[in-house]
């Protein structure tokens, strides 16, 4: 592990002091959710299935088609497993539930860590903005500390990984972005922004060795799997076409059930997620007058000299692809929240549109908030947080560039 000094070094100097002064108060909140833990002790949802579907590979069932927990069928990659057979052990064979829930509230506590130290090198949020993240959000203390789910497992993951890559190590954040994909792979919906920055960053042949990293560590982690039923564990874990209940869908209620099920509306939902991520792509994030196209060249051969990435133009990236997805999502069930929940913050304050105020920004913030704590969902609940979404994309879209446009200017000069 990295001391304190170690880890100044990996994140380039760092105030270490200023990056963890938010969390001071978010430690005294997870004390006192002690007395919830005594109060409510059987809170999980899906953690008795993770440790049955995890106690069947640990008495040799490695076929995950006949992997099963009391809410169905084990549906993550083999990285879950691994980590949730830790968990395993760690909680007498998933028995102390309390014990797991302060191994979470540990977990939260470093990723709102990792969360700051991103922010800190970005330094776009106002600091009275993380009151509202680590203090105004039940829903995500509960997605965390109570309820166990392995969303946050990923996210942490996640978080990790871009501050390797805003450390400049990028063969070692894509080996824990595919470790968080690994776990769950909602990690994927950060993938196309991913991809661009690699290809900014190193062209095509760059690129392919980082790509590889991911790739070579999702067979290494699956293979007992893979060995056993190839087709079974790669129709399981990455199942793109699973069917979500419409009961527990947040951001579709307003919507007939027959429609929210009916696959033309699905595949509807794919093309507008690709189409966007194409628009920002070419018009946002790829700003230097050639074709996008010269991403595919060596750096050193393209017609503009290649700038480093500076930090916002890895964060912003990352999280407006991922904000993307989330926006156009097929369905969002409650502990998706954490999907996108840190990056909200960044996402409405780091390039913000003249038109929206503080108190607008605030007012957003809360009523996506209101609309994720608002169970079950309504159709007031889910148009809400939609309009949200809109007005947080359109800033995107209208706030400055995070690629300037100055770079062209270098082109014309030569």
């Amino acid at each position: 592990m990295l001391g304190l000094r170690g880890t100044e070094l990996l994140f380039s100097g760092a105030d270490i002091r200023s990056v963890l002064a938010p969390c001071v108060p978010r430690t005294g909140y997870i004390l006192r959710s002690k007395t919830l833990f005594l109060l409510f002790r059987d809170t999980e949802i899906d953690w008795k299935a993770y440790m049955a579907q995890v106690e069947g590979v640990i008495n040799g069932t490695y076929d995950y088609t006949q992997l099963q927990g009391d809410t169905g069928p084990l549906v993550y990659p083999a990285g879950f497993v691994y980590i949730f057979m830790g968990l395993y052990y760690a909680t007498g064979q998933g028995t102390d539930i309390h014990m797991a829930q302060n191994i979470f509230a540990v977990l939260y506590l470093v990723t709102l860590l990792l969360v700051f130290l991103i922010y800190h090198q970005t330094c776009k949020v106002p600091p009275f903005v993380f009151f509202f993240m680590c203090c105004a959000s039940y829903r995500v203390h509960s997605i965390f500390v109570l309820r166990l789910f392995n969303d946050p497992v990923a996210m942490a993951l996640l978080f990790l990984s871009i501050n390797l890559f805003l450390a400049q190590r990028w063969g070692w954040g894509c080996c824990c972005f595919s470790l968080a994909v690994s776990v769950k792979m909602n990690v994927l919906l950060f993938a196309p922004g991913l991809l661009f920055l690699l290809l900014t960053q190193f062209g095509f042949r760059g690129a392919l060795p980082k790509l590889g990293i991911c790739a070579v560590l999702q067979v290494v982690l699956g293979l007992p799997f893979l060995l056993e039923n190839p087709i079974g564990y790669l129709s399981r874990s990455f199942d793109l076409g699973r069917q979500f209940l419409f009961r527990w869908t947040v951001n579709w209620r307003f919507l007939p059930e027959a429609l929210f099920l009916h696959r033309a509306f699905h595949l509807a939902l794919l093309a507008a997620h690709l189409t966007l991520l194409l628009l920002f792509a070419l018009c946002r994030w790829h700003r230097t007058g050639e074709s996008i196209l010269s991403l595919l060249k060596d750096p050193c051969k393209r017609k503009v000299p290649p700038q480093p990435l500076t930090p916002n133009q890895i964060v912003s990236t990352l999280f407006t692809s991922n904000f993307i997805g989330i926006c156009f999502s097929r369905s969002l069930h409650y502990q998706f929240y954490v999907w996108y929940f840190h990056t909200l913050p960044y996402l409405l304050w780091a390039m913000p549109a003249h038109w929206l105020t503080h108190l607008l920004r605030l007012l957003v913030l809360g009523l996506i908030e209101l609309s994720w704590n608002t169970y079950p969902s309504t159709s007031c609940s889910s148009a809400a947080l939609h309009i949200c979404h809109a007005v947080i994309l359109l800033q995107l879209w209208l706030g400055p560039q995070p690629f300037p446009k100055n770079i062209q200017h270098i082109k014309k000069a030569h």
